[in-house]
């Protein structure tokens, strides 16, 4: 019966990835963390992300924005060693309950029509701010969804862009995880075992993406970034 959770939760999140470029980490960690421990619920969650955005990115390389890319890129280097400064020495229950309360104000901001209007030194702030998130909390994709909102992004740009940053910032993730935390048999067998599921994921996941326009594209946005809010909050408070 585990296998089978296990396999669907896969399935379901791979879509999700494949059709909007984001999504795997918040619909399967809340569910990961159900049959795993943290540790080897993060590290499947990073190993399975990885391969489908690897898959893609043939397949996204020409709607790549590779100016904004490298400011997001050169910001999550500096944000990622605070993440987990963070993590070795703040509360991390409430530094959850804080991200989750901002995350859901600012999405409901960008739902009443909320516009961001993008510079070089907000790149630089939002890639900072994953790269921050990813090694504190798990969560790269939050600030970089609701920058993209705000500024209006297209579909293809917004999942194109996400995709690589994602390839890049959990590679950093796997890489320090390995050898800070270790790694054990279960992460890799489980992961194997996902690997055609989350196959079938990115077929259907492409068919998905050519179906839907582009504002249902962007509610699909806010209701990951409310789920993404709601899940922190909940987290946070059921630790309390």
């Amino acid at each position: 019966m585990e296998l089978i959770l296990f396999f669907l939760i896969i399935l379901l999140a791979s879509v999700l990835q494949t059709s909007s470029g984001f999504g795997f980490s918040i619909m399967a960690t809340p569910f990961l963390l159900m049959l795993f421990s943290p540790q080897e619920a993060m590290q499947i969650n990073i190993v399975l992300s990885l391969v489908i955005s690897l898959s893609l990115i043939w397949t996204i390389r020409h709607d790549v924005d590779f100016s904004l890319i490298k400011r997001i890129f050169i910001g999550s280097i500096f944000g990622a060693p605070l993440g987990s400064v963070l993590f070795a020495t703040v509360d991390l229950v409430t530094f959850k309950l804080i991200v989750g309360v901002i995350l859901i104000g600012v999405t409901l901001l960008l739902m009443k029509n909320f516009s961001i209007q993008p510079t070089r030194n907000r790149d630089y702030a939002v890639g900072f701010l994953s790269g921050l998130l990813t090694t504190s909390i798990g969560m790269a994709g939050p600030p970089l969804l609701l920058y993209f909102a705000g500024t209006q992004k297209n579909k293809e740009n917004m999942r194109a862009t996400s995709i690589v940053f994602y390839i890049f910032i959990y590679l950093i993730s796997l890489m320090s995880q390995l050898v800070i935390e270790g790694t054990n048999k279960t992460v890799w067998v489980n992961s194997l075992y996902a690997l055609p599921i989350v196959m079938v994921g990115l077929f259907f996941g492409q068919l998905l993406f050519k179906k839907i326009n582009q504002q249902l594209f962007r509610r699909m946005i806010y209701i990951l970034l409310l789920v993404a809010g709601v899940f922190l909050l909940s987290q946070s408070i059921l630790t309390m």
